[in-house]
């Protein structure tokens, strides 16, 4: 079993973590990261919190240091893209704590490294990643777990780190791990009392894909911007163009108010636009009612068609 001094080693979003607090979503792991390694520390942080200067009342920034509290949970430093500390509330629910080391912590980590979190889930088509992005409610995890269902493997769920190489992004592996409404769960057919809550009083649960996911970064071929509308009618899909391209990629980057926040912009700008005009964009639209995975799925493969027999 791996382990260090700090803790136990895992794998995700890239990195080789060492982490005093168990993450059991994560594989374990003795290989090194392919973007390096971080450390998941438990530290006290209260007179660091109250003397940092505050961008917002539950955000500091001091130099490479990035704190926020998520009340009655715990508070959070990272530093440099290579440590996360967590000073937890009394009473705090540890999987609640979890998931910010794992979110928002990860978000601001894999910035301060340099790379690009979107927001949304990546799958497995035609041998390469395609993003599927939205706002809350659109219907990404339930058209990835439907597109799981017909065999496709997830790449990563909520955060997707995007790396760049030679001017192609490349979408690098979360963990196998889903977060799926329960809504989701009645549309698929699956039973959420085989499931566990992601905190306590949660409609919200953790759906394991140890044998659907995929383990190794692949190219980035294409963004799907999921969208809902209030009309009854079918499913379309538009190509994204322009401008707009580089603003979709900007609405969708994880916790995106920190672009500003922790000074970053000019990386960000940098970041897209050297790859945004060679990667399609499309938007998905569909009916607020009723399941439409199925159609939503036709539709990606008919528009994917062309660049799969261009190879």
């Amino acid at each position: 079993m791996a382990s260090t001094v700090q803790g136990l080693a895992y794998k995700a979003f890239g990195l080789q973590i060492f982490s005093e607090f168990p993450l059991p979503e994560l594989p374990l792991t003795d290989e090194p990261g392919l973007i390096g390694s971080v450390a998941v520390i438990r530290g006290e942080l209260a007179e660091r919190w109250q003397a940092i200067p505050k961008v917002t009342p539950s955000l500091g920034m001091l130099g490479s240091e990035v704190m926020f509290e998520a009340k009655d949970t715990a508070i959070f430093s990272i530093q440099d893209g290579i440590r996360i500390t967590v000073s937890p509330a009394a009473g705090a629910d540890m999987d609640c704590v979890r998931l910010y080391i794992l979110g928002s912590c990860m978000g601001v980590l894999l910035m301060q490294k340099k790379i690009l979190p979107l927001h949304g889930s990546a799958l497995v088509l035609d041998n390469k990643a395609y993003a599927l992005v939205g706002r809350s409610g659109a219907g990404k995890s339930t058209l990835a777990s439907y597109l799981m269902d017909q065999g496709h493997l997830l790449v990563s769920d909520d955060v997707i780190p995007v790396m760049v190489q030679e001017g192609q992004p490349l979408a690098v592996p979360g963990y196998p791990q889903q977060k799926l409404w329960q809504q989701s769960l009645d549309y698929m057919g699956m039973n959420s009392s085989l499931y566990r809550p992601l905190f306590e009083r949660e409609t919200k649960f953790a759906v394991p894909v140890h044998d659907r996911f995929q383990t190794e970064p692949l190219p980035l071929a294409g963004v799907f911007e999921l969208a809902v509308s209030e009309e009854e009618g079918p499913v379309t899909v538009q190509p994204i163009s322009g401008m707009e391209r580089f603003h979709t990629l900007f609405n969708h980057t994880y916790q995106k108010a920190m672009v500003d926040r922790i000074g970053i912009r000019e990386w960000h700008f940098g970041m897209l636009a050297s790859f945004v005009n060679r990667l399609p964009m499309y938007r998905l639209t569909r009916p607020k009612q009723g399941f439409s995975a199925p159609q939503q799925t036709s539709l990606i493969f008919d528009t994917i068609k062309p660049h799969m027999e261009e190879r």
